[in-house]
Formats: C-alpha cells, sequence, structure tokens
C-alpha cells in the first residue's frame, strides 16, 4: 500500500462519526435557534437602529457558527465517500434541514434588503463599521429580491430539482469503473484512480485513459445533457424573475465585480491565446510530436518519470516553499499537517477533483484531494493549501461574515501557492530535464486555467443564448458549443480524440445550482496574481509578505477592487491583465532558454 493510501483526514474537531449523539444535538440547537430568530425580527428589522442591525448581524454570525460544523461534517462524509449509506443520510437530511431553514428565514434576507433600501446611509454608519462591505453586497442585490413566498418556492423547487440534477452527474461520475491499460495492463480503476492517469507519463497509458473516461461520458451523454439542459432552462427563468439583465450577471454580483472588467479579461486572453499556442508548439516539438494530441497538453516531458513524490515528499516540499517565502506564512500549511485535516486517498466513491474547505470555528481547513503522486498532484495539494492559508489568516482577523470571499479573491493565495512551489523546485532542480518539467508544469497548469478556461466560459454563454433562441440542447448540440468555444482557444494546434467532444460533461463548475459562470473567476485570478508575482519578484520577500498577509487577513471586509488598491494594483484599467500575459511569456522564453 503506497503513502498516500494511508493519508485520511480526522474529522474528529467535528464530530467522532456518523453516529455521534452530538450531531442530534446540534441540528436540535440549531432548530431552536432558528425559531427564536425568527420569533425575536420577523416583521422588526425594518425598524432596527444602527445598533439593533448590529446585534442582529451578530446573532446571524453565532447562527452561523453553530450550523456550521454539522453543515461541514455532512458534506466531508458524502464527498469523501457518496457510496456510503449512513453519510448519504446524513447529506439528505441536512440538505432537507438547510432547504427547512432557508425558507424559515427568506425574511431577513429580505427586511435586510428593505431596511437598506430605505435607510443607505446605515451602511456607513460607524456603529456597523466591521459590516460596511457586506452590507454593501446586500444593498446590489436588493433589486434582484423576490417576495418571501417566492424565495421559499425558489428554495423548494431547487431541493429536488436542481440540486437533485447536480447531485446525479456527480453521483454517476464517481460511482463509475472504468476500463484503462496502464502500461499495457488492463485495470478497473474509479474515477479518482482513472484521472490521476492522464499525466502518467506513459503516452499509450495516457490515450486509454482519456478514450476510457470520455469514452463512458460520451457513451452517457443524454444523462448529462438532460441535467445541464434543465439546469441552463432554470437558470434562465430564474434570471428573468430576479430581473437580472443576463444570465451572468448574477456571478458578477457574486464576485463582487463589472462586466466591464470580465470583458477587458476574456478579450485580453483571447488576444494572448497566439502566446499559448507557441507553447504548445514548443512542447511538441519537446515530446518529439508534430503536434500534440490532446492527451499531451498537460502529459508530463518524456524522460521525466523519475519525477515521483510521496506524499510525505509533497509535504516537505510545500512547507519548506512557504518557510522561504515568510516563515509565519508557513504555519497554516504546518497546521493542516499536524491536525490531520487532509484526505490524500484515491479510492472508489471518492468526490474527484480536490477542494478546501473552510474550518471557521476551528480556524482551520480540510482539503480532499485524489493524490497519486504526480508532479500536478504537489502542485494541486500546493493550491489547496494556499486556500488553507487565506482561511488561516482571514479567521483570525474576521467575523464570520467577512470570511465570504468571492472566488476571484478566494483564489489569491493558492495560485501564489503554486508558485512559492515553482520557485522552490526550479532553485533546487538538479538538471535542465527537472528544470523543463517544472516549466512546463507551470505552463500547463497556467495555460489550462487561463485560456481553457476561457473557452468554458464562451461555451456557457453559448448555451444561455442557445436557450434564450429556443434552441433544444440536446447531447450533440452540447457538444457542439464546446468544440467550437475549444477551438477558439487552440486552433489547429491539437488532435483531438473523437471522444473528446463529451469533455464537457465532467466538469462539475456547470452543474451547480443558481452557481453559474464558475469559471471566469479562475482566470481573473490566475492573471491577477501573474501580477502580483510579478510585484513580488520587483520588491523581494521583506518588502511583499506584509503585505500579502494583509490582504488576505481582509477577507470579504474589503472589495476585491479594495483589496487591489492595497497592493498597488487596479484591474479596471483595460491594459492591466496584460502584465499577467507577460509573465506567462517569460516562463516561455525561461523554457527555450534551456532548450
Amino acid at each position: 500500500m503506497s503513502a498516500q493510501q494511508d493519508v485520511v483526514w480526522d474529522l474528529s474537531e467535528l464530530f467522532l462519526g456518523l453516529n455521534d449523539p452530538r450531531i442530534n444535538q446540534a441540528v436540535t440547537k440549531v432548530t431552536e435557534l432558528a425559531v427564536g430568530f425568527e420569533k425575536k425580527y420577523r416583521g422588526k428589522i425594518l425598524c432596527l437602529t444602527p445598533g439593533g442591525l448590529f446585534e442582529c448581524l451578530q446573532e446571524v454570525e453565532g447562527f452561523n457558527q453553530e450550523f456550521g460544523n454539522v453543515c461541514l461534517y455532512s458534506g466531508l462524509m458524502f464527498a469523501a465517500d457518496m457510496t456510503l449509506p449512513e453519510a448519504q443520510v446524513l447529506n439528505d437530511r441536512i440538505g432537507k434541514l438547510e432547504a427547512q431553514i432557508g425558507k424559515q428565514l427568506a425574511f431577513y434576507r429580505l427586511e435586510l434588503g428593505a431596511l437598506l433600501q430605505s435607510r443607505p446611509d446605515f451602511i456607513c454608519d460607524p456603529v456597523l463599521v466591521n459590516y460596511r462591505h457586506v452590507l454593501e453586497r446586500v444593498y446590489r442585490r436588493v433589486v434582484h429580491q423576490l417576495s418571501e413566498v417566492e424565495e421559499q418556492l425558489v428554495i423548494e423547487k431547487d431541493q429536488f430539482g436542481v440540486n437533485a440534477w447536480e447531485e446525479l452527474q456527480s453521483k454517476w461520475l464517481n460511482t463509475r469503473v472504468f476500463e484503462v491499460f496502464v502500461v499495457g495492463e488492463k485495470r478497473f480503476l474509479s474515477y479518482g484512480e482513472a484521472n490521476g492517469l492522464l499525466c502518467h507519463s506513459d503516452r499509450g497509458t495516457r490515450e486509454s485513459a482519456y478514450r476510457s473516461i470520455y469514452g463512458l461520458l460520451g457513451r452517457e451523454g443524454e444523462i448529462f445533457s438532460s441535467a445541464l439542459r434543465n439546469i441552463c432552462n432554470d437558470w434562465v427563468t430564474v434570471s428573468k424573475r430576479r430581473k437580472y439583465q443576463t444570465p451572468m450577471e448574477a456571478s458578477l454580483i457574486n464576485n463582487d465585480t463589472e462586466q466591464s472588467i470580465v470583458d477587458n479579461l476574456l478579450k485580453s486572453v483571447e488576444q494572448g491565446a497566439k502566446t499559448y499556442r507557441k507553447y504548445l508548439r514548443l512542447k511538441a516539438k519537446l515530446m518529439g510530436l508534430s503536434v500534440l494530441g490532446n492527451h499531451d497538453i498537460v502529459a508530463p516531458l518524456p524522460g521525466g518519470s523519475d519525477f515521483k513524490f510521496t506524499f510525505n515528499q509533497a509535504q516537505d516540499l510545500i512547507i519548506r516553499a512557504c518557510r522561504r517565502f515568510d516563515l509565519d506564512y508557513a504555519k497554516a500549511v504546518e497546521e493542516m499537517f499536524v491536525k490531520r485535516h487532509i484526505d490524500a486517498a484515491p479510492r472508489f466513491g471518492k468526490r474527484n477533483g480536490a477542494f478546501c474547505a473552510s474550518f471557521y470555528n476551528g480556524k482551520s481547513a480540510y482539503i480532499l484531494q485524489s493524490f497519486n503522486g504526480t508532479l500536478s498532484d504537489v502542485f494541486t495539494l500546493a493550491h489547496e493549501l494556499g486556500h488553507a492559508t487565506h482561511d488561516w489568516y482571514m479567521q483570525r482577523c474576521q467575523t464570520p461574515l467577512n470570511i465570504s470571499v468571492p472566488s476571484i479573491v478566494a483564489e489569491t493565495a493558492s495560485i501564489f501557492g503554486e508558485l512559492l512551489l515553482a520557485d522552490l523546485l526550479l532553485a533546487e532542480a538538479k538538471s535542465n530535464a527537472q528544470r523543463l518539467a517544472v516549466l512546463c508544469l507551470i505552463l500547463d497548469e497556467a495555460g489550462m486555467t487561463t485560456f481553457q478556461v476561457t473557452a468554458r466560459v464562451w461555451f456557457e454563454q453559448a448555451l444561455y443564448q442557445s436557450v434564450e433562441q429556443d434552441e433544444f440542447l440536446n447531447y450533440q448540440t452540447i457538444c457542439n458549443h464546446w468544440v467550437k468555444a475549444r477551438n477558439r482557444i487552440f486552433g489547429n494546434d491539437i488532435a483531438w480524440f473523437p471522444e473528446m467532444d463529451a469533455e464537457w460533461t465532467m466538469k462539475p463548475h456547470y452543474y451547480m445550482a443558481n452557481y453559474r459562470f464558475y469559471n471566469y473567476p479562475y482566470v481573473y485570478a490566475q492573471m491577477f496574481v501573474f501580477s502580483l508575482y510579478k510585484q513580488y519578484l520587483n520588491e523581494g520577500n521583506k518588502l511583499f509578505a506584509p503585505k500579502l498577509k494583509q490582504a488576505l487577513s481582509t477577507g470579504g471586509s474589503l472589495s476585491p477592487l479594495e483589496i487591489a488598491q492595497t497592493l498597488q494594483l487596479n484591474p479596471q484599467t483595460p491594459t492591466f491583465w496584460n502584465d499577467g500575459l507577460k509573465i506567462f511569456e517569460n516562463f516561455i522564453l525561461d523554457l527555450e532558454k534551456i532548450t
């Protein structure tokens, strides 16, 4: 058994197990608190003074803290093994409780919005200074609120509607068995294990893994098209009901940004796609190929098969990378390993992908990943530990309502963590082959995050245009939209397997109920952090580290633009994103120097 198969998280800080009686106690207490809050505030929020609103917001934070542990535990247990009956039962129970309480307390958001609409001066009242930006974000949503009955009906329809479609996609994917030839040997693997082979050093193994995964997904394409079609149609209906100008507007509000900033970002990336294609051609040359296949885009270079890692080696590298930047900055990462808050073992039924879940009550976080020992896996771990570092700083400086940060901010420390790891690996590389492997990994990851993810934004826009034009989103139509968006980035520089038309089926982001356009924040963050990294290289550790830690500590108490200003950056400038693209170009130049 490999070391990483022993790396499972310890959730005892939350509950001792699925049969822990404290779960029922927590559910009872939360239910009682909801009743008490409703009795105290229903119909009265509009009459609150600034002091009264301050007290109300503190009670909301207290309620969130009480409910937080049981929601977190339920979600983590289900993600760790979706096939476990007890975890399924708890996940269903807590999901229903969230829906019940959401309906019960829907009045709070509506009355708070009405109060701010009538008294916008409350937003800047000195008594409410801690909640200024929280209230600004509430105020921005006011015009899109529905009546209380309508809000309750939305929650009810979602519970067994779009939420169920979302769960179906995830559960189907993570309960399949894939037949893959690993270096010529037939094996039957879980999704997490098969997905881990997409970066295998053996090209035939990669091809088998890609064809197996996407071939099976394509054969079941009508399932996924049904799920996505219903989710998209539902969102268009909800968007119109809430008076959003476009299906993207809600995500702009959620991400605390503006359409013009996102438009400038996407335009810059499309213009920069030629730089990405230049890299793809260079990588093809390094791999001895006339053109890359889709199974080569993020593959390691030939001869780099010795670049494998145990989980302990990954742990050591990431800790040293953080210490090299700043000793204090490494504390959060060190603590995650000491507390055993990471689940890295690949297994059947485990949720695909990786995530970091904030644990405010423990001033910590939990990370889920399927670690298979590749260089990419090490970077993924560094990425998620960056999220944990962000949590570590803001949880110690902010109250609960101020730790809700938009995705464009949430990815700051995670992407920066990848760059710190890259700096260490390049500094300690023992050969040009290792330097090549690291540089290609950086360019592979940043290339996919910046460029391919931009294609996902265009893809999602096309889906909603189809719905608006009454075009039926069957499997083939959705595939056509994906291929067209994909080719805007890759042009003719990739040879695609036919199975890759189905690539969209496995991305959980498209299926997230009421969370449309999940993808562009990653592009935003990647380019923002590359600009930040340029500043770091110019200033050095001593000047830059305190500013970064302060920015992370602000959490959601400031807007993304205000946080950027503290770092002397301005994303509102149309040419701002070019600095990030220049860093990408610089990595290509570094690669060219040693080829």
